[in-house]
This record gives structure tokens, C-alpha cells and sequence, in this order.
């Protein structure tokens, strides 16, 4: 079973009825070859099925509607094999809703060059009949990703497999809904947004509710689903003495699993992929979420604390875009610098809330003071995170527009111990350094809290931002604050031209 086998993207091939049946046929089975074979490869993590070549305006019109009707189709991929005259593609490309990839390929690898004539060359006319397709696309303003190169260079099939789960990130934003538990933190600036305009861009639906309603649900947790998560966390982490059977803290844990299965059991209620909470509200609760916060992503749920939707929104969507593959996914932080000269590095954590997909060995479940948020002493999991490359990305409201900027790191090693720091951390170093990245992130407004992950690069977020219409902004090895400054304006004037069209 594919990871995201539950959906599938379909392959469209473009002709025209001038080529005649023999070359048609041949057309088709090229296509569906092409198909399954893609289909067949361990890299892509969706079924690629095969759709009837297209010859006319009307047929390309009715797959593009089918596919729109389709909830199990996440994209398109369209090639054409032949010259396909754009002009019976508006429509098409009028209708289509689903997001698009172009494949700028062949069949045929290498070039028969003794045997050539112009049967072959009428056949395989992807070298211009893809320009034809590219210039309307281009005039039309379609959104689409372009992959160029053979259909079984492992680097093509790993872009369309990029590609594609960022196309399933896009389906499960259409379907996505966040529990917002109280508000943002009160004062703060960038947690803030325009949900409505998240749903109209995004799809992903933002709902209130007060805490007393988790409250409720948590004190209606029945003890056996208390002992049951108790036995879980004794097998799957290393507990704290004073947390362990007979400990002078057991009954801490044991409100935290009651926490979880709460909080779950609501979250399952509702069909909600994300969530929030905040600690200046936490009426009923007798602490501030952490286990069960940290457990909820290792499952998959999206999570931003302090009320910030936006970031819940997006570890969600990296979480499906991830899905089978190692490396973890994790709400996260820049909370502190090291800024010795040889090598400066950020340490990276929250208060509690990192999930721990991301952790290098065992996590350690631990109790300790909380400063704020007026409550008892929260249970939370402790650990470093691997090393390895990685990517921090965060989501910005700037008014008229959303924007993700994105930067790519290095997990280290801290080369430190950390005895008396009771929460669990990554420590990385930017690229192309700490300085130059900082200051990108800053003039682009980038956000405090964001999505860390080892699992995906920067493509599939810079895809998923194509498909919504929405900003995008990478820091990585190759960047300079100049070019990044130039981007930003040259950006900001495009959408504002955009909104004002």
C-alpha cells in the first residue's frame, strides 16, 4: 500500500484525431504504459491513473470536470505526446480546479537515430507539442508546476513524487478544520489572521470553542481509557521516578492522560485535523496541555500554541505531505542563539509542545514547574532531536496576502549537555548562515512560531504555495539579503497588481 494510497493523481495525454487510429493507438499505449509504470514505483505515494488520451476540445473539457468530481484525485498531470493545438484546451483549463503538472517529456528515451522517419517524428512531438501547451497555460495564467526530463529518471519521478504530496496537502486543506481553543495570546501581532480569507484561499476552516468545552470532555473520561494510555506511556518512554508507580507525582501523569483522551476523543468528535490552546486560558483545565499535545502530533494532528491557527494549520499540512517517510515533523520555535563566532546555531523548542517524531532516542517523560499559566506542574516529554538537514517554515498574515517563508538548516548536535533545560529542543544552524538567514527572515516578516521538519525539503511547501495562489519566500544556501529585499518588492508589487485585477 502506497503512504497516500487513498488517493491518486491521473496522467492526461494530449493528440489530436488528424494523427489517425494506428498512431492513436500508439499514443495510448504509450500513456498507459507510462502510467503504470509510474504508478508502480515505491517513490511516488499515490496511484498514478491512467486517463483516455485526449484528442478534441470536448474530451479534454469532461476529464477536466471529472477530475474536479473526483474526491479521490489530489492533481493532473498532462503531457502531450503529440502536437496538441491549445485552443482545445481552454475549456479545459477554464474548469480545472485540481491543481496541475506539467510532465515535459517522451516515450522513448534515446533517439533511434538510424531508423528515424516521419512516422516517428509525427509520434513523438513532445519537443514542440509541450511549447504549445506551455504558451497557453503561460497566456491563460494557469497555475501548474513544470518537470522537464525523461519519465524514468529517478530525479523526474522524484519531483512528480514532490509534487504530488504537496497536492495532497492542497486536498486535505480543502477538508481541514482546527479546534481553536480560547484565543491568540493577548497583545501578540503575528498569530493573528484573517480566517475567513484562509478558508477562501485554503480551504481550512477555523472554529472557536471556549475551554470549558474540553473541560467537559476531559472530566468525562472514563478510568479504564486513563489506564490504558497510563500503560502506553510506560512502554513507549522512560518515565520519571516520581511519575512511576508509587511516585509522589503519579497523579500528575495520570491528569495528563486523562488530558489526552479527552482532548482526542473531542478532536475525533469534531473531525478536526488541528488545534490550538493557549495558557492565559485555561479555565477547567488543571494543566496546561503537554503530553498529550506532543502525542497528538506524533499522530498527525496540527498544532500552534498561544492560539495560532495559522501554524497548526501548517504542521498539519507538512504532516500529510511527510506521510511514510522518516525524518518527523514538529511545531516549533526559535527561542535562543548561540552566537559564538565559529559555529552560531539556534536552539529551537517551546514550552512543552515539540512533537516527538522528530527525537533522536527514547523520550524521557518528565514533570516540571511551569511559570505561567497559572496551573499545576505539566507532564511533558523530554529529548534531543536528530541531526540532519531540514527545513523551519513559517505562515504570515501580511493583510492583503498570506506568505510562507521557509528556510533551510542543519540539525547539530548541541555539544552540550542540557541537564536543567526540562523541555525537548532541536539546536540547528541556518543556511547560509545564521546572520544572513536571520535577517532574510526578519525583512520578509516571518513568523515566530513555525513548522520544523526532517521529512521534506523546501519544494513540496513552495508547490503547495503555487497551488493556493499564495507567497513564498526560501532562505537556503544560495541566499543573499540584497536579492532577498529586491524579491520582496518585486513581490509586492505583483500582488497587489494581482488584487487589483
Amino acid at each position: 500500500m502506497k503512504p497516500l494510497g487513498e488517493y491518486e493523481v491521473w496522467l492526461v495525454t494530449g493528440s489530436q484525431e488528424m494523427y489517425g487510429d494506428e498512431t492513436l493507438r500508439q499514443v495510448a499505449a504509450n500513456s498507459k504504459r507510462m502510467a503504470a509504470e509510474l504508478d508502480s514505483s515505491p517513490v511516488l505515494p499515490v496511484r498514478v491513473v491512467h486517463r483516455p488520451v485526449v484528442t478534441s476540445s470536448e474530451s479534454i473539457a469532461t476529464t477536466c470536470r471529472d477530475a474536479n468530481a473526483s474526491d479521490s484525485c489530489v492533481g493532473v498531470i498532462l503531457w502531450m505526446h503529440t502536437f496538441s493545438p491549445a485552443r482545445m484546451w481552454i475549456a479545459g483549463l477554464q474548469a480545472i480546479r485540481k491543481p496541475l503538472l506539467h510532465l515535459h517529456t517522451q516515450f522513448n528515451r534515446d533517439l533511434p537515430w538510424a531508423e528515424i522517419d516521419m512516422d516517428f517524428m509525427n509520434l513523438h512531438q513532445s519537443a514542440h507539442g509541450d511549447r504549445e501547451f506551455g504558451y497557453l497555460a503561460t497566456r491563460m495564467q494557469v497555475a501548474r508546476k513544470t518537470v522537464a526530463g525523461h519519465w524514468e529518471d529517478p530525479q523526474v519521478v522524484g519531483r512528480i513524487a514532490t509534487w504530488a504530496r504537496a497536492a495532497c496537502a492542497w486536498q486535505e486543506a480543502q477538508h481541514l478544520t482546527i479546534a481553536r481553543f480560547g484565543d491568540t495570546m493577548r497583545h501578540v501581532a503575528d498569530t493573528e489572521g484573517d480566517k475567513v480569507e484562509a478558508q477562501i484561499k485554503l480551504g481550512v476552516a477555523v472554529n472557536g470553542y471556549g475551554v470549558s468545552d474540553l473541560s467537559d470532555a476531559i472530566r468525562a473520561v472514563p478510568g479504564a481509557a486513563i489506564d490504558d494510555l497510563v500503560q502506553r506511556y510506560e512502554q513507549e518512554y522512560d518515565l520519571a521516578p516520581e511519575l512511576a508507580e508509587g511516585g509522589d507525582r503519579r497523579g500528575a501523569l495520570l491528569e495528563a492522560a486523562r488530558i489526552e483522551a479527552g482532548l482526542r476523543g473531542f478532536l475525533a468528535a469534531g473531525r478536526h485535523g488541528a488545534f490550538t490552546d493557549t495558557f492565559e486560558n485555561l479555565d477547567g483545565l488543571r494543566q496546561l496541555p503537554g503530553l498529550a499535545v506532543q502525542r497528538l502530533m506524533a499522530d498527525g494532528f496540527g498544532f500552534g500554541a498561544e492560539g495560532d491557527w495559522k501554524t497548526a494549520a501548517l504542521v498539519r499540512l507538512v504532516k500529510v505531505m511527510a506521510t511514510g517517510l522518516p525524518g518527523g515533523t514538529s511545531f516549533m520555535e526559535d527561542y535562543t542563539y548561540d552566537l559564538d563566532p565559529a559555529a552560531p546555531k539556534v536552539l529551537g523548542a517551546h514550552m512543552l509542545e515539540v512533537c516527538p517524531s522528530i527525537a533522536r532516542s527514547r523520550p524521557r517523560c518528565e514533570i516540571h514547574p511551569l511559570s505561567i499559566g497559572s496551573r499545576s506542574d505539566p507532564v511533558r516529554l523530554v529529548f534531543d532531536a536528530d541531526t540532519g538537514p531540514a527545513v523551519v517554515a513559517g505562515m504570515t498574515d501580511l493583510g492583503e496576502r498570506f506568505r510562507i517563508v521557509a528556510n533551510v538548516v542543519d540539525i547539530v548536535d548541541a555539544g552540550h549537555e542540557l541537564p536543567r533545560l526540562p523541555v525537548a529542543r532541536a539546536v540547528w544552524q541556518p543556511r547560509p548562515d545564521l546572520r544572513t538567514a536571520v535577517e532574510a527572515w526578519l525583512i520578509a516578516g516571518g513568523a515566530h512560531h513555525t513548522v520544523l521538519s526532517r521529512a521534506v525539503g523546501p519544494e513540496p511547501l513552495a508547490d503547495f504555495a503555487e497551488m493556493a495562489g499564495i507567497e513564498f519566500v526560501l532562505i537556503d544556501e544560495e541566499t543573499r539579503v540584497s536579492a532577498v529585499q529586491k524579491e520582496l518588492r518585486w513581490n509586492a508589487a505583483y500582488y497587489h497588481l494581482v488584487r487589483g485585477l
